[in-house]
C-alpha cells in the first residue's frame, strides 16, 4: 500500500534526473515508461507548493556536449545555443503536457530567459515569478539549460544548481533528487543512509558512464551539504515515499554532523 502523501503548507523543490525521464545512452529519447510512472506518482500526491526541476539527459547534454558548451565553456554561437536550449524546450514541453495530463498545473519556466551569470559566473535567478506561480497553484516546472553570461556568451546551467538556488531562495521545505539508483553506495554496494560531510564519500564517488557536462554525483552531494534543508538522493521507487514526507534514499545534511 502506497503511503499518504499530500503535504498541506509544505514546500517541496524535486528534481527528476535526466536518467529518469530520458534514455541516456540513445540522443534525444524520451524514456517513456520511467517518465509517466514518475508523473503518476506526481499526480497523486502533489504537495501544496511543489516545484519541479529535471536534468536534460540524452537531450540537452548530448547537444552540449556536440557544440562545446559547458558549465565552465561558453559559446557566442546562436545557434549552437538555440540547439541546446530547443532540446531542452522541447523535453520540457513533453514533461509538462504530461504533467497537466495527470491533473497537475504545470507551467514551463525557460532559465535561458530568466537567468544570468556574470563574469565571476555569480547566477542571478529572479524567483518573485515563481513565488506567485505556486501562490496560485501552479507547478513550476524548470529544467537544465543555457544562460548568458558575461564575456562568455552563453554557459550551462545544470538541474542541480536550479534546485540548490530555489531551495534556499524559496526556503524549502524538502528537497529530493530523483535519480536512477536508490541512493549514495559506499564500497560494499549499498546505500548511506546519511551523509555529513563530503569526505565521508570522497574515495568512493566516480564519474557518469554517460555523457553529462554538469558533473556527477560528486558535485550533487558537494552542492546539496550546502544547504540548510536535508536532502535525499533516492530512486524512482522511493518518490511515492518522499512526497510522503519520509526519508528516501541517502539523505545529505551537513547540519547532522
Amino acid at each position: 500500500m502506497r503511503p499518504n502523501r499530500r503535504q498541506p503548507d509544505v514546500t517541496v523543490v524535486l528534481k527528476l534526473g535526466g536518467s529518469v525521464v530520458t534514455d541516456k545512452e540513445t540522443p534525444e529519447t524520451v524514456d517513456d515508461q520511467s517518465l509517466a510512472e514518475a508523473v503518476e506518482t506526481i499526480g497523486e500526491a502533489t504537495p501544496e507548493r511543489l516545484v519541479l526541476v529535471h536534468g536534460g539527459g540524452s537531450f540537452g547534454h548530448y547537444q552540449a556536449d556536440k557544440h562545446g558548451v559547458s558549465l565552465s565553456t561558453g559559446s557566442h554561437d546562436a545557434q549552437g545555443v538555440w540547439a541546446i536550449h530547443d532540446a531542452m524546450r522541447r523535453l520540457n514541453d513533453v514533461i509538462v503536457g504530461q504533467l497537466q495530463d495527470a491533473g497537475v498545473s504545470a507551467l514551463p519556466v525557460h532559465p535561458l530567459s530568466v537567468a544570468a551569470r556574470d563574469a565571476n559566473a555569480d547566477l542571478t535567478l529572479p524567483r518573485e515569478s515563481i513565488r506567485m506561480m505556486l501562490a496560485e497553484g501552479f507547478v513550476p516546472v524548470l529544467h537544465g539549460d543555457v544562460v548568458a553570461q558575461a564575456d562568455a556568451g552563453a554557459t550551462i546551467i545544470s538541474g542541480d544548481e536550479l534546485v540548490t538556488r530555489l531551495a534556499t531562495g524559496l526556503s524549502a521545505d524538502r528537497v529530493g533528487l530523483c535519480s536512477t539508483v536508490p541512493g549514495v553506495y559506499d564500497d560494499d554496494g549499498a546505500v548511506i543512509p546519511r551523509i555529513s560531510e563530503f569526505a565521508q564519500v570522497d574515495a568512493v564517488l566516480g564519474e557518469s558512464e554517460t555523457t553529462d557536462v554538469t558533473g556527477g554525483m560528486a558535485e550533487k552531494v558537494r552542492a546539496l551539504l550546502e544547504l540548510d534543508t536535508p536532502a535525499h538522493i533516492f530512486g524512482p521507487e522511493s518518490l511515492p515515499v518522499f512526497l510522503a514526507g519520509e526519508s528516501a534514499g541517502t539523505v545529505v545534511d551537513s547540519r547532522s554532523r
